[in-house]
């Protein structure tokens, strides 16, 4: 029998042991990563992901909080919110997905290629929209559509050119598509929501302004947070689809008018149908805002107001109405105006131009602190004031006005070559004579050189608010203008600048010429290139009513709770003080006090009736060549009345103070004090 062959095993060489130790590692090493990779992902992070998949099978829907109601200062409800049914599209859930188009590849020979969804929607969702517009009553024609930066003028029907404008501005929120639906096209949608993918029905709430076009600018408007603004502290912590305010108090108070949304928690299948409701986060209402406004005054003011525009062939106006100690507004009216309600939904383009454009004359704007021009002879007690702090005039002093006045080789006259003769400043001031204050302008002026900032006429003026802004809870607010030799050398910059840069002789900017005491002697009397708002006059003159303080404006009262209770109280403090001789307080107030009561005054023919202590300046500007703007300013003092008011009218292209501002002034002095208009009485004064 034969023995089975030895079995014999090759010797491990050293470099075989090598390798085999090496793979072995490597092997080792890949198991161990994976291993901690398993661990890490089942101990350390299941929590973790645990929440994110319960978070893929719930989903939130916002439920919007009402922003909270606006007030008059009995407590009236002005402004509040009603409850609604918006349609609205969401982009990214549409049957073909909507996609940032890319202007260095899409973008040829001047036109946006097929590939650029949000210029040419695809057949999907353009046969969505086409379903969606007869549901909803709109048209489906192809027109003109103008989307933001980068896509330009497109063609699209209007939910395409909604959905395409909305996605430009915030690729990331909901577009609205229909605002305040009826019941029969929700039942329709929701009954369909398979055949209207990307569109959702949303619960809002829509603002309501019941006064219509009443107070308009002050309420200002609301509408969607815009890219810009959600990276702003004011709206931080905002959803991105959150409607704000964008103007006026809307917009100044938004932090407490806004709410905070809350969210519906609905499970949702693997086809993202709903299967149930998880929980609930209600929202919180926002505050309510109380104001200092009396609506009846707003309402007479506003009427008066379009009665002179109409009667003296204005442009337009505004009026102001305040408590002259603390800056309280009680009115605050602009014409012409408009209806906020108009943007509680989607504004189409065509209807926002007619609203800010000349043809229109600009409703939109708030006239009162947006509109800003020469004010005429109600600059003078601020002209006053300078003279005699500045001692370049004296209480006794006298003038002979002979109906002329000439310096530098030019010869300027009162309005009608009217002469009066021997003048004090209380009379100078109740006749108005404007050859007595070129006197004073030419007397405050100042060296250019040494005082580029202008000497004591700009420096009382500056002082009293001409040429900054006055505070107001608005937003929007224009500074105006207070011309000086540093002014007026920039301005001589910047037209040469212009001039080279587009190789003209004139840019229509400045003159170039340096400035000189015509400058001063313009500015005196209101005129040349001083530009003052409505509320900044009135701001002046609360000053000179009250002993010299400068009073911070402000129309929010005070911020409350759904049942009253105060949250934070609105009253800020002056904004400086004046520190005025009183004896030349009294003297320029006595020289008002006579313009609007003794004969031969600006204004006695309209308020020298009037049974409530007026003090009053008319003002008659020339502008531009223009139609006189009429300006009239006014108070009844805190020492005449238990109901200080300080008013300032203006009528833009309205002519003579007298004639077109002061009667309003009257109408709304007589509603504060004994709770009616009372008669139109239009003046016949023609000084300026």
């Amino acid at each position: 029998m034969s023995q089975p062959p030895e079995e014999r095993r090759p010797p491990l060489t050293p470099q075989l042991a090598l390798r085999v130790a090496i793979l072995g590692s490597f092997a080792l090493a890949m198991f161990a990563i994976i291993f901690f990779r398993l661990w890490f992902l089942q101990v350390l992070s299941g929590d973790k992901y645990l929440a994110e998949a319960k978070v893929n099978r719930v989903r939130d829907i916002a439920i919007p909080a009402p922003r909270g109601q606006i007030l008059d200062q009995s407590g009236n409800v002005l402004v509040d919110s009603v409850r609604a049914i918006a349609v609205q599209i969401a982009p990214p859930d549409l049957p073909v997905p909507l996609q940032a188009c890319d202007p260095a590849t899409q973008y040829v020979g001047g036109t946006w290629s097929s590939s650029c969804t949000v210029a040419h929607p695809p057949v999907k969702d353009a046969n969505l929209y086409t379903r969606l517009a007869h549901v909803l009553g709109k048209p489906t024609r192809r027109r003109k559509c103008k989307v933001d930066y980068p896509y330009g003028t497109l063609r699209l029907s209007p939910i395409g050119c909604a959905v395409a404008q909305g996605y430009a501005a915030l690729p990331y929120a909901n577009v609205t598509v229909g605002a305040d639906v009826s019941r029969d096209v929700l039942f329709y949608l929701q009954e369909r929501e398979s055949e209207f993918p990307g569109v959702q029905i949303q619960p809002v709430w829509l603002r309501r302004y019941p006064l219509h076009d009443l107070a308009a600018q002050l309420f200002g408007t609301i509408g969607p947070i815009t890219p810009q603004e959600y990276q702003t502290p004011r709206y931080k912590g905002l959803p991105q689809s959150a409607i704000v305010g964008q103007s006026g108090l809307e917009w100044y108070y938004n932090r407490y008018l806004q709410g905070v949304d809350g969210a519906e928690q609905v499970q949702v299948n693997a086809l993202g149908q709903a299967a149930g409701s998880v929980g609930e986060i209600k929202p919180l209402p926002g505050h309510n805002l109380r104001l200092s406004l009396d609506i009846n005054l707003q309402k007479v003011g506003e009427a008066a107001l379009a009665q002179s525009i109409g009667q003296n062939f204005g442009n337009g106006g505004a009026f102001v109405a305040m408590n002259p100690d603390n800056g309280q507004i009680y009115a605050m009216g602009s014409n012409p105006s408009f209806d906020p309600n108009i943007f509680t939904k989607p504004v189409s383009s065509s209807v926002y131009k007619r609203l800010n454009n000349p043809a229109s004359n600009y409703p939109l704007i708030n006239r009162a602190i947006q509109s800003a021009g020469p004010d005429g002879s109600t600059f003078k007690p601020i002209t006053a004031t300078a003279a005699l702090e500045s001692g370049a005039w004296s209480v006794g002093e006298t003038y002979d006005d002979t109906g002329a006045f000439t310096i530098d080789g030019q010869t300027r006259h009162n309005a009608g070559n009217a002469s009066y003769g021997v003048l004090d400043l209380v009379n100078a001031i109740k006749v108005s004579s404007d050859i007595f204050f070129y006197n004073l302008g030419a007397l405050t002026n100042a060296d250019p050189i040494k005082h580029p900032n202008g000497g004591a006429l700009q420096q009382w003026a500056r002082g009293y608010g001409i040429g900054r802004p006055t505070g107001i809870d608005l937003g929007g607010e224009v500074a105006g203008n207070l011309p000086t030799p540093r002014w007026r050398l920039a301005i001589d910059r910047l037209e040469l600048r212009c001039e080279r840069k587009r190789h003209v002789p004139s840019c229509g900017i400045a003159d170039g010429r340096p400035w000189s005491i015509g400058d001063n002697i313009n500015l005196a009397v209101g005129q040349g290139d001083v530009q003052v708002t409505p509320l900044q006059l009135a701001v002046a003159y609360s000053a000179i009513a009250n002993g010299g303080t400068v009073v911070r404006p402000h129309i929010g009262l005070d911020v409350q709770q759904a049942d009253g209770t105060v949250v934070q109280r609105i009253d800020p403090p002056p904004a400086r003080h004046l520190n005025i001789n009183p004896l030349y307080l009294e003297t320029i107030r006595a020289g008002l006090r006579a313009a609007a009561s003794q004969p031969g005054g600006t204004s006695a023919d309209v308020m020298g009736s009037f049974p409530e202590q007026v003090y009053g300046k008319t003002g008659t500007a020339q502008y531009n060549g223009q139609q006189d703007y009429s300006w009239y300013s006014c108070f009844v003092p805190a020492s005449a009345t238990s109901k200080p008011i300080e008013v300032v009218v203006w009528v833009e292209r309205g002519g003579f103070g007298a004639v077109a501002a002061a009667p309003v002034a009257r109408e709304i002095l007589s509603q504060w004090f004994f709770g009616k208009a009372g008669q139109y009485v239009a003046g016949s004064s023609r000084t300026l």
